[in-house]
């Protein structure tokens, strides 16, 4: 059975559970979970020689909301697994495509099985705004 579930989570509420649902598989198969959520890196495609020093001190700021939001994410479900009695490593990671650091990570660690949620877009809503649980 499945001994190392991935949950990749973006702190939502819907993602939430996901969280909740992949510790509960995991506390009944006595399997271990990772956590993790990626976060996506701050962009310049067009700057100005006077902008630099500003657009430096935004990509510095990007930096740190994006640890600070990615601790908490972590956070909240290392919490959530502590309290179910469930081993938890947690990962942050970078990646303009969320879906390819979900697998790499799922990759890297020897899961095999990855709990996540879905939106349940389908249409053109799925074409506009994409899936990663489709991805």
């Amino acid at each position: 059975m499945y001994r190392h579930i991935l949950i990749p989570t973006d702190g939502s509420e819907l993602a939430h559970k996901a969280v909740i649902h992949g510790l509960s598989l995991a506390k009944t198969l006595g399997a271990r979970v990772s956590v993790v959520t990626v976060e996506v890196p701050f962009h310049v495609f067009d700057a100005y020689r006077n902008n630099i020093d500003r657009l430096s001190d935004a990509m510095a700021e990007h930096e740190r909301h994006a640890k600070a939001h990615a601790s908490k994410v972590l956070g909240v479900v290392s919490d959530a697994a502590k309290a179910a009695g469930v081993a938890c490593e947690t990962v942050q990671a970078d990646g303009d495509q969320p879906y390819a650091a979900i697998i790499a990570t799922a990759k890297q660690r020897g899961c095999d099985l990855i709990v996540m949620s879905s939106h349940g877009r389908g249409g053109v809503s799925a074409l506009v705004l994409g899936s990663e649980t489709n991805k």
